[in-house]
């Protein structure tokens, strides 16, 4: 299993910490002999769960120049239409997915094209699901210019759990569908926005990979 570049670090030195902790009981804490094999199994469980979610598997991506790829992996909780007042000033079709603890992080251009707009707000940590999560959360705003015209809005939002989000874009930046634009370290959502005439073809509580699933087709 490869292991995602942002969470090699943090692995590193969980794995250390773990390991002088359970040393440290196993020699000064002998006499407790039933807690330090309990705390041994925890620990390890601990360690691969956090392994888990920093896991980066190998994909084959799905591309295709009118279509929005899923950016990430997680379920469906929000289909509707919004008024989008950051960058467009004006009614959009929102999809938004979320994260659990157990998904992939890794977060994918949805479409292909030029990066026309990006901006990192810091924010609070309310929970992801929460409505005032997409306005109010820590989270980054990105704007591409498709291939095929219409602009596309997406944003990386952190949760109650996440307090790091990474980016990999700037404004000016040529990106490819599928390609990894960030990641966000723990619980999480992505936000979509796409203009009002877009089809979408995926469902409320319909579970999505990032990079594969098809979830709306542009008009062009």
């Amino acid at each position: 299993m490869k292991i995602h570049k942002e969470g090699r670090r943090i692995l590193f030195f969980t794995l250390l910490a773990l390991l002088a902790v359970n040393l440290l009981l196993l020699q000064f804490n002998r006499p407790a002999e039933t807690f330090n094999r309990i705390f041994v199994g925890a620990s390890l469980v601990a360690f691969l769960i956090l392994l888990q979610f920093f896991r980066s598997p190998a994909r084959r991506l799905f591309t295709h120049e009118d279509l929005i790829i899923a950016p990430a992996d997680g379920k469906v909780v929000v289909i509707e239409n919004v008024h989008e007042s950051e960058y467009f000033d004006d009614m959009r079709k929102q999809i938004s997915i979320f994260m659990s603890p157990i998904n992939v992080h890794i977060t994918r251009n949805p479409i292909s094209g030029v990066v026309r707009y990006f901006k990192y707000h810091p924010g609070n940590y309310l929970v992801a699901w929460h409505p005032k999560s997409s306005t109010k959360n820590e989270r980054t705003t990105v704007v591409v210019e498709s291939e095929v015209g219409p602009f596309v809005l997406f944003r990386q939002i952190a949760g109650a759990m996440a307090r790091r989000i990474v980016w990999y874009v700037n404004e000016g930046d040529e990106v490819s569908q599928g390609e990894e634009f960030g990641f966000i370290k723990f619980g999480s959502r992505v936000d979509i926005f796409v203009p009002i005439d877009t089809e979408v073809k995926v469902q409320i509580g319909e579970k999505v990979k990032g990079g594969q699933t098809i979830i709306a087709q542009l008009k062009v």
